[in-house]
């Protein structure tokens, strides 16, 4: 995390989650009464987006922490559970909608710790299996530089048995993890695609195969793991890429301790394409073959998707035949055409993957 700025909101600013932060970058930052004064200081950046992502702005949610997964109707969820820890990426990814969802986007780190575990406790008493994720709205572990969240969440969902964390992320920034009290209720995930994808639409990540190693190294410390091909991306030769991300996969870690590996093509809304071209002028990502979704987002033409996916599975298969793969935001036509069957067959793919999380994770109610 590359901060260059703090901004703390005057009501926290007594907080010690706000001293800790300060002492952890070294930055003592300055106090506002107006969330607008650091707005306007985004705003008004030649590069909007690449200014959210140096400055820091400390204050509170003041909403929910655990939200429900911003599904569709018209494709299948997975029925995941969102905690709001904060918001926004230093990573820049071409492709990330987060450039077009927030307005205007700042890197935001919630600090009433208070309330969020208040709210988890309450999950954890609910009579069913709750999966959550903290990579929604920002990556999950950018936050280990500056702050003690790991060391917080960790231990506390490994204190009960109706819950799963996920944290999911591009970066290797594991080190906290060895030493924490886990009890295999925290899982933890990479975002993976080809060197290709990475080296020219991933800015500021870390390599296919230092994510590969950390998740080894995190498997030696007794976690679950996951894995996430979301968004793949189709361009020429992409096939033998992926096959050979794959290959790589399965030569670092067990398909055993995997709790499930998501597939996803690259899918966009439409105000992302002008963004994608002002700040990624070298990137080709939106001129591919799309078409408008159900959900109004640009996709790959059905048949191509279609064609991927089904090479994409059965390489898995190949290597890890009984491994939970599932895809994200996608209709029966796919999973009956690539997987052979719908999730309804088996209760749904909210119950799937609740399933692989009890059998991968020790969960009960």
């Amino acid at each position: 995390m590359k901060i260059f700025d703090l901004f703390v909101d005057e009501q926290v600013k007594d907080s010690p989650v706000v001293a800790d932060v300060q002492y952890r970058l070294g930055i003592t930052g300055r106090v506002i009464s107006d969330p607008g004064q650091v707005f306007q200081v985004v705003s008004q950046a030649i590069d909007p987006i690449q200014k959210g992502k140096e400055i820091l702005y400390l204050t509170r949610n003041k909403g929910a922490f655990i939200r429900e997964c911003p599904g569709t109707r018209s494709y299948t969820c997975c029925g995941y559970k969102i905690l709001h820890i904060g918001t926004f990426c230093t990573m820049d990814c071409s492709y990330c909608i987060l450039q077009a969802y927030f307005h205007p986007p700042l890197l935001q780190f919630f600090v009433n710790h208070e309330d969020m575990i208040c709210e988890l406790t309450q999950e954890f008493s609910k009579p069913a299996i709750s999966r959550i994720g903290t990579g929604e709205f920002t990556d999950s572990m950018i936050w280990e530089y500056g702050t003690d969240l790991s060391s917080l969440l960790v231990p506390l969902f490994g204190a009960q048995t109706r819950a799963v964390l996920e944290l999911k992320t591009k970066t290797t920034d594991i080190q906290r993890l060895k030493y924490l009290s886990h009890n295999r209720k925290t899982i933890c995930a990479w975002s993976l695609n080809t060197e290709r994808v990475i080296r020219e639409q991933e800015r500021h990540t870390t390599s296919l195969n230092a994510r590969l190693r950390a998740a080894k190294t995190c498997e030696s410390w007794g976690y679950p793991l996951a894995f996430h091909f979301d968004p793949v991306v189709l361009y020429e030769g992409c096939e033998e890429e992926y096959r050979q991300v794959i290959q790589k996969l399965f030569a670092q870690v067990s398909a055993d301790n995997i709790v499930w590996i998501s597939i996803g093509t690259f899918r966009f809304i439409p105000e992302l394409k002008s963004i994608i071209q002002n700040r990624f002028s070298d990137s080709t990502l939106v001129y591919g073959e799309f078409i408008t979704g159900l959900d109004g987002k640009m996709r790959y033409f059905k048949p191509l998707r279609l064609n991927f996916y089904q090479k994409l599975v059965s390489w898995i298969r190949e290597m890890a035949p009984n491994v939970r793969v599932y895809f994200c935001m996608e209709d029966d036509e796919i999973w009956e055409k690539t997987i052979g069957f719908t999730p309804e067959k088996y209760g749904g793919l909210s119950r799937m993957l609740d399933l692989s999380a009890e059998e991968h994770c020790g969960l009960f109610v």
